[in-house]
């Protein structure tokens, strides 16, 4: 009776891994999903705020107020969270740290801004493009 109690008890921790991982799979594609989805969403107004002056890219692909306006905090906010977990995950998969990760995407961002953007350089130094 108890190798049969132990094949049974070895079958369910299998089965329970098993599971487990194609949920972790599933939460990672909905995850990866929704950012994308609230990324898109939140694009029009990032790009508002940019070419208002108010917000730029700094040097570790993050977005921040350049003055003293703060207008849709909650939207910037958000969006940061989200960059911090993309280059999370883009570090772990590429064997790199997320400031890696974060610092040669601002570069992608600088490289791609429009005229008129506020980048951050290397030094820390506010400029526009």
């Amino acid at each position: 009776m108890k190798p049969k109690i132990l094949l049974i008890l070895l079958s369910i921790v299998l089965l329970s891994g098993i599971i487990s991982s194609a949920v972790d799979i599933a939460d990672a594609q909905d995850t990866q999903e929704g950012i994308k989805d609230r990324m898109k969403n939140r694009l029009s107004t990032i790009i508002s705020l940019k070419k208002q002056g108010i917000i730029g890219e700094d040097n570790k692909g993050f977005l921040q107020f350049v003055g003293s306006v703060r207008e849709n905090v909650e939207i910037v906010n958000a969006e940061n969270t989200d960059r911090k977990i993309v280059y999370d995950a883009i570090a772990k998969n590429q064997g790199a740290t997320p400031d890696v990760v974060g610092t040669r995407r601002a570069l992608q961002i600088a490289e791609n801004a429009e005229p008129g953007d506020w980048l951050q350089d290397v030094n820390g130094k506010w400029y526009q493009k």
